[in-house]
């Protein structure tokens, strides 16, 4: 583990204990800790031995390398089994996004240092953590529509819950964020310089078996500093502005008519995103506001992505940004007036298979 000196077991997923913490590190920093099905299966069974020993007081979630905490999904594998028409992609996030609601209602302490990159699948594993520590080097994002996807992982729970239009921004631009944007956002909740990283572990190594879950946020609360200024700050109101919507076309007119080089860029950005995408995001964001929990948001998302991957931009999405990498998709409907509600609303259609029960 990068933050304390002691010894792990697992290859792909390192785990162990050292006092009353329970230690996981992903362990695949060559591709930036992306997660593989296994990975998710060794974390689900870390934390079901931490859950019953009462020994252990808190869970501390850490990426290795130095590069991010966790970059994503195995994209390359949703790819090659979408196209071969195998359940591996849809096992896989029904496995992920079980995960996720697993981490929603966690009983023990669950923390996380966002240290890097930390997007998509990323995010899953952090953002509804019960304590999320943001760091210097914290970039965060949920890029999706710009492979022909949506924000999953449950961030249709997290983004429609932002303040304001703060997640309706970050889920249409996918424009990755500092620490205090992710703060601002609710992706994280507090910010600790990297220099005292070590020195926190330390301390979290050191509390007692039966410390309670304030304890947890004391301690961690006396590590935190401000963050650098961010860009939400300085355009929260424009934010909020053009982003209220209910339809993708009405938020670039919106964008368009501010004379500003942030809403000039948003809108620019929004523009390569797949058509389809930015509808089907909006749409979900939208009916995540209205729901009462993350379960329900992970469960629409899952029915969502059955249609994905029937949907032509997911596989051209992914072949641009990671098979070619020409960074050149050609979206199909390539234009937003082509997406009719018809599109969008086979999105929504019930899965097969539910994710729970």
């Amino acid at each position: 583990m990068r933050y304390l000196t002691t010894d792990l077991t697992g290859e792909e997923v390192l785990t162990g204990r050292t006092g009353a913490l329970g230690l996981i590190a992903l362990n695949r920093p060559r591709v930036i800790n992306s997660l593989s099905r296994e990975m998710i299966r060794q974390i689900e069974t870390a934390l079901d031995t931490f859950e019953t020993d009462a020994s252990i007081a808190a869970v501390l979630v850490t990426g290795e390398g130095e590069r991010g905490f966790c970059a994503g999904g195995d994209i390359r594998m949703l790819y090659e089994s979408g196209r071969a028409g195998s359940r591996d992609a849809q096992e896989f996030l029904r496995e992920e996004y079980r995960l996720n609601g697993r981490i929603g209602r966690y009983p023990k302490p669950y923390v996380v240092i966002m240290d890097g990159i930390t997007m998509g699948g990323g995010v899953g594993l952090s953002g509804h953590a019960s304590h999320r520590i943001a760091t210097d080097t914290t970039k965060l994002a949920m890029p999706e529509t710009g492979i022909g996807f949506f924000p999953d992982v449950g961030a249709t729970w997290l983004l429609s819950h932002a303040p304001g239009e703060l997640g309706t921004y970050m889920g249409l631009t996918g424009e990755p964020i500092g620490p205090a944007d992710a703060i601002a956002a609710g992706f994280a909740d507090v910010f600790i310089p990297a220099t005292d990283l070590t020195n926190l572990a330390e301390r979290l190594s050191a509390l007692p078996a039966g410390v309670d879950a304030q304890a947890v946020t004391d301690l961690i609360a006396n590590f935190a500093a401000e963050a650098p200024e961010g860009q939400f700050a300085a355009n929260r109101a424009l934010i909020d502005r053009c982003f209220a919507f209910d339809s993708v076309e009405q938020i670039l007119a919106a964008l368009d008519a501010e004379e500003s080089d942030f809403a000039a860029k948003a809108k620019a950005t929004m523009l390569t995103k797949s058509p389809t995408s930015l509808k089907v995001t909006l749409a979900l964001l939208r009916a995540g506001r209205a729901s009462p929990d993350l379960e329900t948001c992970l469960a629409r998302e899952f029915s969502a992505t059955a249609q994905t991957l029937k949907t032509p931009d997911f596989y051209e999405g992914i072949r641009a940004a990671i098979i070619d990498k020409d960074r050149n998709p050609q979206w199909s409907p390539a234009t937003l007036d082509a997406v009719g509600p018809d599109i969008v609303e086979a999105f929504f259609a019930p899965h097969p298979q539910p994710l729970f029960g």
